[in-house]
């Protein structure tokens, strides 16, 4: 596969870039990406078989800026986390510049991280040592849309086997699901470091003894804080998927479930919101498949030489949420605008 050979800057957590020093990263990212577009060239479909509507999307002055300005507009922002906000342990150019836009203009933002591993209040205090302070009500995972789906399979509440971290765990249980790794009424499967062959060969046996496989997604690489790829929960789904026949039902991205319950917390409607995230096979196909417009940043797995592997577009690709924020008032949402959003929403 091509490479785009941009390299993305990062900002250390023990070193935080000052605003300028944030915009001086921002600019010569953005001027790297310009380069590489100029050399590609913008024909119908170049050498690394990108086509033209990509590249104009991603840089024409007249499609890409309209598009930018109608996703400034939105009310909502539904906001991955990992390639987007940061990558690891190192904050993204523009992410604080970001927050601090949607806080000021008085945008609802909800971040939806397919890592069903932290709990949101883990996140919340991952960002503030990143150095954006926000509360614990912005943050929604997919182990948290896989106890909202068990529980609205089984209100009573039920036992589940799990392959996952502490996140996932306090979800189900808050939810009514406890631990059986002996008959349990369902095996689920998210993050964590601990896969191996003893775990997963238990969850192939109780799936084969009757138990429904559950996935919080279905991610099959993420990247770690040096930005290459590691195997992620799809991955080892896929195992137990191919050992016992069956296929696993997911949670997250790209389901239209987990879309559906973060409209829900957002109380606004999909053609107010939008969804920013790095991936075009989770992040973009679930704002395809909801109908809410999905915005493509070029700062984590997907490169503009993926694009031709998809049978879709974004709505706009920016090369890092940095390209966000501006000075301009009239994106600034007053409580009222927001309140009779809610009700338009509410009848829908």
């Amino acid at each position: 596969m091509a490479e785009n050979n941009v390299t993305t800057p990062t900002t250390s957590v023990t070193d935080f870039a000052s605003p300028d020093e944030t915009r001086d990263l921002a600019a010569s990212f953005a001027a790297s990406l310009g380069q590489t577009a100029h050399a590609n060239g913008n024909t119908h479909q170049n050498e690394d078989g990108i086509s033209a509507r990509d590249w104009a999307l991603f840089r024409d002055p007249v499609l890409h800026n309209e598009r930018l300005e109608a996703i400034r507009k939105k009310k909502g922002f539904i906001i991955d986390m990992d390639g987007v906000i940061y990558h690891g342990s190192n904050l993204l150019p523009g992410a604080k510049e970001f927050v601090d836009f949607l806080e000021k203009n008085n945008k609802k933002y909800l971040f939806l991280t397919n890592n069903s591993a932290p709990t949101p209040r883990e996140l919340q205090q991952k960002l503030n040592r990143l150095g954006i302070d926000v509360t614990e009500d912005h943050f929604f995972t997919s182990g948290q849309a896989t106890a909202y789906f068990l529980h609205s399979q089984m209100p009573e509440g039920g036992t589940v086997y799990v392959i996952g971290e502490p996140g996932l765990a306090y979800a189900l249980y808050d939810k009514g699901f406890f631990m059986n790794d002996h008959n349990p009424d369902y095996v689920v499967l998210g993050e964590s470091a601990v896969y191996n062959f003893e775990k997963l060969t238990k969850a192939v046996q109780l799936v084969q003894q009757g138990a429904k496989l559950i996935s919080t997604n279905l991610d099959v690489e993420t990247l770690d804080s040096q930005g290459r790829k590691i195997p992620a929960t799809g991955a080892f789904t896929a195992c137990v998927e191919l050992v016992t026949k069956t296929k696993a039902f997911f949670c997250g991205k790209p389901s239209a479930l987990i879309m559906r319950y973060a409209q829900r917390v957002l109380g606004l409607s999909r053609l107010e919101t939008c969804i920013i995230g790095d991936r075009m096979d989770t992040d973009i196909v679930a704002g395809i498949s909801s109908e809410i417009d999905p915005v493509l940043v070029l700062s984590g797995v997907t490169e503009m030489s993926d694009l031709n592997l998809f049978a879709y577009h974004p709505f706009v690709i920016l090369g890092g949420v940095y390209e966000i924020p501006n000075d301009d008032d009239k994106n600034k949402l007053t409580d009222s605008e927001l309140e009779e959003a809610a009700r338009r929403a509410s009848f829908l």
